[in-house]
């Protein structure tokens, strides 16, 4: 196995990204990017920013029309609707994430927001479940190089559904051989 740890010295926090390492193959997983929502003593959870559903966002709790795309935000809870949004504290009870972006907050006042038009798809995006780690599970998996933690380069590669590129631009930003990853086929036997 490649050694990824070389250049992997950012420990994983609230805020920044955890990015798959090239040669992931599992169904959730593979060349995830995870934005970490939360990071502590009693564990980890994030949402997958690049994987996306074939679902509506109306088909959930009675949710007004929306022009977005949900991702599959991971393995866990997977019939529940979560958020990220830039709205702060125009949400009540939202909770920071970095300086930009938020988790959760009052739905019903979302809801009648999105109705009334005043957000739109750059302010807020949906998961469908979540990805979890318990107590120090993401630690071993960093140590067993199934990741890469990355600060957020720009807030709004986070809000953007329509980059089918993140991975891959994420990758290259790491720099050395992990620009060479970027390239990699998914499968390197059809290489």
């Amino acid at each position: 196995m490649i050694d990824l740890n070389v250049y992997n010295t950012l420990p994983p926090v609230k805020g920044r990204l955890l990015i798959t390492e090239p040669f992931e193959d599992s169904e959730y997983f593979q060349r995830s990017v995870i934005l970490l929502c939360e990071h502590n003593e009693e564990g980890t959870f994030g949402f997958v920013l690049n994987n996306y559903v074939d679902v509506q966002l109306s088909d959930f709790n009675e949710m007004p029309e929306f022009d977005t795309r949900l991702s599959l935000g991971g393995p866990v809870s997977s019939k529940n609707l979560y958020y990220i949004h830039t709205l702060g504290e125009q949400l009540e009870g939202s909770i920071a994430v970095t300086d930009e972006l938020y988790a959760g907050g009052n739905f019903a006042a979302l809801k009648e927001m999105i109705s009334n038009h005043q957000v739109d798809r750059t302010q807020v995006r949906f998961f469908v479940g979540y990805s979890g780690w318990v107590q120090n599970q993401l630690e071993g998996e960093i140590k067993s190089n199934a990741w890469l933690v990355s600060d957020i380069p720009d807030y709004r590669m986070v809000m953007d559904v329509d980059n089918e590129q993140l991975w891959s631009q994420l990758m290259k930003r790491q720099g050395g051989k992990y620009k060479a990853f970027a390239h990699f086929p998914t499968n390197p036997a059809l290489n």
